[in-house]
């Protein structure tokens, strides 16, 4: 119990940090899609299933939107 919970914080600080720097870099929005993905697997396992379907969406926006952004910075340098 103690274990998941650590792994959730950390998933939580991952998110916070990530969205926090996202302007900084295109790899925070994956960073941060990845960390969404961690919460709703930790909110899962805790049982806590409208937070993981929450979550589990974040995770999809934040890809669609890494995808978009790469996708925009490709056109512009070519």
């Amino acid at each position: 119990q103690k274990m998941l919970t650590i792994f959730g914080s950390i998933a939580v600080a991952i998110i916070f940090l990530s969205y926090w720097l996202e302007s900084r870099s295109r790899w925070n929005i994956l960073i941060f899609a990845g960390a969404s993905a961690a919460t709703s697997a930790y909110s899962g396992l805790e049982e806590v299933y409208p937070i993981m379907v929450i979550e589990g969406l974040w995770s999809l926006v934040a890809l669609q939107r890494f995808f978009n952004v790469s996708r925009a910075l490709r056109t512009e340098t070519q």
